[in-house]
């Protein structure tokens, strides 16, 4: 079952109702974060802390955050953080992750939620330990198409669930986080994780074993990678995800009367459903968002004022089971990090 506890941070700081977001580090996904923060009312952008003061500055500068740190230890001491997001790459978040919770500031920790299984249970211990809440930023679980593909499937229109495949592939041959081992590299945990947590959404059984598939790249890292999971009552999942082509991105749900396919496994915003005969029975678009990552952070609002120590949407068991999963494919493939010594 979910761990859900009382936590001891006073959710009655929030200036207002409104949660102010500390983001530790100034790349991409923080700028993702500042735009989405910028057109919502219950949430803003508080403050960004980089390792220099002058590209915390920049930063401010151009999304409106109340105030600058030239170092991740000023923003965690900072008493107006309601919560803090980690948005450095996936080699980092242990570290930096630790160093918020050890200051008693709740953590929305960017995916892949740790370097490995090993990093992500020490984090959800120290958590645990001190009652604060820690979630994991992995935006399909919280995005409004989920409950709704899950609704589809639970009506019985396609029948029961018997193969599913999905995709996630970018064309990213020469990106230094995904061919440096040092950066936790590969496509496993830059995308895998994806399709992985598609699966798992919408087929929540645990699988009886799984083939492992991967090319690895002149640096030892993860480039184009296959799984294939197999269930005991027959069901099958075939999963795939790559740094050396253009993808469409699709999930397809099969049934013994139909199937329903997601447009993308990643963000999804459409989802057509077949029957038997192949023919368009129902089709479904997003409702509006943002951006979409607006959903993970208005969850954590949410919990946070319910005194809740995790998000019902991605509890941290089901984050550490899929770093677990990762764990194993890596082991399986010969893909290994600098972080998977003790």
């Amino acid at each position: 079952m979910p761990y859900f506890k009382k936590k001891l941070y006073l959710c009655s700081t929030m200036e207002n109702g409104i949660m102010r977001v500390g983001i530790i580090g100034a790349g991409w996904i923080a700028e993702k974060l500042a735009l989405t923060m910028q057109q919502m009312t219950d949430c803003k952008l508080y403050a960004i802390a980089a390792r220099e003061l002058s590209r915390a500055e920049a930063f401010r500068n151009q999304w409106g955050a109340a105030v600058a740190y030239g170092s991740y230890e000023e923003l965690v001491c900072d008493p107006n953080v309601d919560l803090v997001y980690i948005a450095t790459p996936h080699s980092h978040h242990y570290r930096h992750t630790r160093l918020a919770l050890e200051h008693g500031k709740p953590c929305l920790v960017e995916k892949a939620f740790t370097a490995n299984a090993r990093q992500a249970e020490e984090l959800i211990r120290l958590a645990r330990e001190r009652k604060l809440l820690l979630a994991e930023a992995i935006w399909t679980r919280y995005q409004p198409m989920l409950p709704i593909m899950r609704r589809t499937i639970a009506s019985g229109i396609i029948g029961p669930v018997t193969q599913i495949t999905a995709g996630l592939t970018y064309m990213m041959r020469n990106k230094e986080r995904i061919v440096r081992p040092d950066l936790c590299g590969g496509a496993m945990l830059d995308l895998g994780v994806y399709p992985i947590n598609f699966l798992r959404m919408l087929l929540p059984i645990e699988h009886e074993r799984v083939e492992w598939h991967a090319w690895l790249g002149p640096t030892g890292m993860d480039m184009n990678d296959s799984m294939t999971f197999f269930y005991s009552d027959g069901t099958m999942a075939c999963l795939t995800c790559g740094c050396l082509a253009i993808g469409d991105n699709r999930g397809i749900v099969r049934g013994e009367k139909g199937w329903m396919e997601i447009d993308n496994c990643n963000n999804p915003q459409l989802m057509r459903v077949y029957n038997a005969d192949r023919q368009l029975v129902e089709e479904t678009r997003c409702p509006h968002q943002i951006t979409g990552y607006e959903y993970e952070i208005l969850a954590c609002r949410d919990a946070l004022l319910k005194g809740l120590t995790e998000c019902p949407e991605m509890p941290l068991d089901e984050t550490l089971r899929v770093m677990q999963i990762m764990d194993e494919f890596r082991a399986a493939v010969g893909v290994h990090y600098p972080y998977d010594e003790k």
